[in-house]
C-alpha cells in the first residue's frame, strides 16, 4: 500500500467512524436515559461531581461501534483482526462491569478480582495467538536504540501483565469529562504512525478510524458531558492501546506515549502504598486529575494541559523509533 493510498484509506476510515459515531449518539443517548442507565457517583470523589449522577454510562459503544465498522470496510488482515477482537473482549469485560453498576445497583461492578481474572485471560489468549503465529517474538524493542530485549520465556507473562496494567491505567483515565477520549485520540495518532513505520498498514488505519470514532463520541462526551463512555468504553480503549503494544513490539516505548496513563496508575498506586505505610495521603486525591480538580483546576482546564503533555511525549516517542 502507497503512502498516498494509506493516507486515503485512513481519512476514508476515520470519516466513516467519525459519521457513525456523530450519527449513533442522539440514538443512543436517549435510549440509554429511558433505560435509566445512568451513572451513580461515587462518594469518595469529589463531591461536585455528584451532580453527574444519572449521567449515561455504556456510551463506549458510540465510538467503538465507529471505529469496528470503519475498520473492517477500510483494512482487513490477520493482524488488524486480532487487535480487534482483542479491545472488543476487553470491552465486553467493560459491558459486563457496567451492566452490573446500572442493572445491578453495584457501584463498583465487577469485584477487582472477576475483572482481574478476565484481563488476565484475555490478554494471555491475545499474546499467545500472535506468538504462535509469527506476528511478533520475544523481544522487546527499547527507545532510543537499535537494541531489542530479549525476553525468551518470560515475553509471554511479560507481555500479559503490560497488558493488563495498560489496560488499567487507561480505565484509571476516565474520570473527567472527555479526558480519556481526548488523551486517547492523541496516542492513536502516535500509533498510526508508529504502525506505519513497523510496517503494520491495517493497524495504521484502524488506529486512525478510532481516532475519528473519539472525535464524534467527543461531542457528546466533552464538558459538561451528555454521556460517559463507562467501563464499556474505557477497557476497549485499553485493550487496543495495549494489544498496539504488543503486536508492534514496544510497549517500553508505549510507557512514554502513554505517560498520562503511567502517572494515572502512579498516583493510585503510591497514594495507597504511602497511607497504609504512614498514615498520610502524598496528593489530595487520586487519581492525579482529581489532585489537580481539589487544587482549583477546572476539568477543562485539566483536560487540554493532560492532552498537551500527551502530545509532547508521542513527539519524543516518535522520535525515539526514528
Amino acid at each position: 500500500m502507497l503512502i498516498k493510498e494509506l493516507f486515503i484509506t485512513s481519512g476514508i476510515a476515520a470519516a466513516i467512524a467519525f459519521l457513525i459515531a456523530a450519527l449513533v449518539g442522539p440514538v443512543l443517548i436517549p435510549f440509554l436515559h429511558r433505560l435509566k442507565f445512568g451513572q451513580e457517583i461515587r462518594e469518595e470523589g469529589p463531591s461536585w461531581h455528584q451532580k453527574k449522577s444519572g449521567t449515561p454510562t455504556m456510551g463506549g459503544i458510540i465510538f467503538i461501534l465507529g471505529a469496528c465498522v470503519a475498520a473492517l470496510i477500510c483494512a482487513r488482515d490477520n493482524a488488524m483482526y486480532s487487535v480487534l477482537l482483542c479491545s472488543l473482549c476487553f470491552g465486553i469485560v467493560g459491558f459486563a462491569d457496567d451492566f452490573i453498576k446500572v442493572i445491578l445497583k453495584r457501584n463498583l461492578g465487577l469485584r477487582s478480582l472477576q475483572k482481574l481474572v478476565l484481563q488476565i485471560a484475555v490478554s494471555v489468549v491475545f499474546v499467545v495467538v500472535i506468538y504462535r503465529s509469527g506476528m511478533i517474538d520475544s523481544k522487546l524493542i527499547l527507545p532510543f536504540t537499535d537494541w531489542q530485549l530479549p525476553l525468551g520465556i518470560f515475553y509471554i507473562p511479560a507481555a500479559v501483565f503490560i497488558m493488563v496494567g495498560f489496560t488499567n491505567a487507561v480505565n484509571l483515565t476516565d474520570g473527567l469529562d472527555g479526558l480519556a477520549a481526548s488523551v486517547t485520540a492523541v496516542v492513536c495518532l502516535f500509533i498510526a504512525v508508529a504502525a506505519y513505520l513497523k510496517g503494520q498498514l491495517t493497524l495504521c488505519v484502524f488506529s486512525v478510524a478510532l481516532f475519528g470514532g473519539l472525535l464524534g463520541f467527543l461531542l457528546y462526551n466533552r464538558h459538561p458531558a451528555k454521556v460517559f463512555m463507562g467501563d464499556t468504553g474505557s477497557l476497549f480503549l485499553g485493550g487496543f492501546v495495549s494489544a498496539a503494544a504488543i503486536l508492534l513490539k514496544m510497549p517500553v516505548i508505549f510507557v512514554l506515549a502513554g505517560f498520562i496513563y503511567v502517572a494515572e496508575d502512579l498516583s493510585v498506586v503510591l497514594q495507597v502504598a504511602s497511607f497504609k505505610l504512614t498514615g498520610k495521603r502524598i496528593f489530595k486525591m487520586s487519581p492525579i486529575h482529581h489532585h489537580y480538580e481539589m487544587c482549583g483546576l477546572k476539568e477543562t482546564q485539566i483536560v487540554f494541559r493532560f492532552c498537551a503533555v500527551t502530545v509532547l511525549c508521542c513527539i519524543v516517542a516518535v522520535l525515539s523509533i526514528l
